[in-house]
């Protein structure tokens, strides 16, 4: 008799980076460590207001992440060559001397 092969269930967060909601585990205490320089800079030391605060928390998390996030997330901005297949004649662009007027053209 032939067994019959079934699909294993797989977890399929098995082999995905570790989140705590829809951060990062990884920038998780870097973040927290950002926030809390710049809120002893900016509203302690600076009497800054908590917009300023904020705002300049949010430029500190981006750049921490942009400079030390994976390759998966700067992959984004790096476009893939398309490479094709072509089946045009290639015809140089430099002249050739006594072969006419461009390189595998034809004078007539």
């Amino acid at each position: 008799m032939m067994k019959r092969k079934e699909f294993r269930t797989v977890n399929r967060i098995l082999g995905e980076q570790p989140r705590i909601g829809p951060f990062p585990a990884d920038q998780v205490f870097p973040w927290t460590a950002i926030a809390l320089i710049t809120y002893l800079i900016c509203k302690q030391s600076l009497q800054a207001s908590w917009l300023v605060t904020g705002l300049v928390i949010a430029w500190g998390w981006g750049t921490w992440w942009t400079l030390t996030s994976n390759k998966t997330w700067l992959s984004k901005f790096l476009t893939v060559p398309r490479v094709t297949r072509g089946y045009k004649r290639f015809y140089s662009l430099i002249q050739r001397r006594g072969r006419g007027k461009w390189a595998g053209g034809r004078e007539k």
